[in-house]
């Protein structure tokens, strides 16, 4: 049974980016498949992600917050500017686009809460494929995580908050739930069972898990999303890939300047450019549905598509860099 599970698990890691795309368009095709993945339910489907993470993790993990907090710094500072200003700049920018215009609120919404969220899970897997620094990718993870119950709504607050009323201190709580409270028993059950035959089977099952989590949130944006993509037709979707897409690639490219910049070595470099450019958009997902559905039930888009489009670019840029790029 064990065996079964961890191929499954390691299969669905591997093939994470394909799974995510089949899943959405099959929601698509078919929209009350994921209908189920709402309110209470996609927050807890949130924490079942993080959770994984938070298995992963061990007190070394922390210590290298102490050791490197320099490095630590430069990367938050990076993750918490650059994409949140790229992210408002983006909007600004598609805002003049006619086709976009009656939509410019949002979009700008769910691209802004996908900036502004911390670096996303995968990420740490991305570097350790592409010869990154894998201990520098999981403090950082860490840090932007930990940072972002704070972070976050005042960034959202400050970006959008022209835009719409933004309950910063709701988005806090909303935070402490899903990401810091999920991570933190992970990390504890990790310290006092780590050592348990048991324990590190369920352990290495946990990325096919966090796999099929993140598929379930996907689906379930992608049914809620359905029928004004269907009315608003393909431009804006193309609009909104193509706004999501420059986000992205644009972190990915000034995250990996940064690290020139400061004189990183190359597996650094690396490193800082996925961390910055690959954001846990599924934490945007979530605090649009919670916060901004009712008012602009579009802004959950550019999240939705962000979930799907950084997994894959994720992946894709970590075999360039693997390549010697």
């Amino acid at each position: 049974m064990y065996r079964t599970l961890k191929f499954l698990s390691d299969t669905l890691a591997s093939k994470a980016s394909v799974f995510i795309i089949l899943t959405a368009i099959v929601t698509f095709f078919y929209p009350p498949l994921f209908a189920w993945v709402k309110g209470n339910i996609q927050t807890i489907i949130l924490g079942v992600i993080m959770l994984t993470m938070g298995l992963t993790l061990t007190p070394e993990d922390f210590r290298l917050l102490a050791r490197r907090p320099l490095d630590i710094l430069i990367g938050a500072l990076a993750q918490f500017t650059i994409m949140p200003l790229v992210a408002f700049t983006l909007t600004w920018i598609f805002s003049q686009v006619p086709a976009f215009a009656d939509y410019s609120t949002a979009m700008a919404i769910g691209i802004i809460l996908v900036g502004c969220c911390p670096g996303g899970v995968s990420s740490n897997i991305m570097s350790f494929l592409c010869g990154g620094d894998v201990a520098y990718s999981v403090g950082m993870t860490c840090a932007s995580t930990l940072l972002a119950p704070v972070l976050t709504p005042l960034l959202v607050l400050w970006l959008a908050g022209e835009r719409v009323d933004v309950d910063a201190v709701g988005m806090f709580q909303q935070i402490l739930v899903v990401t810091i409270i999920p991570i933190a028993i992970g990390f504890c059950l990790n310290l006092w069972l780590g050592s348990k035959d048991v324990f590190r089977q369920i352990q290495s099952c946990m990325p096919g898990v966090s796999v099929l989590s993140l598929a379930c949130i996907v689906g379930g944006v992608v049914t809620t999303v359905h029928d004004p993509l269907v009315e608003n037709g393909l431009l804006l979707f193309l609009l909104t890939f193509g706004m999501v897409f420059m986000h992205n690639t644009i972190g990915y490219v000034l995250g990996y300047t940064v690290g020139r910049f400061c004189h990183f070595s190359l597996a650094k470099k690396r490193t800082l450019s996925i961390e910055v450019g690959m954001q846990n958009a599924g934490l945007g997902t979530n605090l649009a549905m919670t916060f901004f559905v009712a008012t602009n039930p579009m802004a959950v888009v550019p999240c939705a598509i962000s979930c799907a489009w950084h997994s894959i670019s994720g992946t894709i840029l970590a075999n360039l860099f693997r390549r010697g790029l």
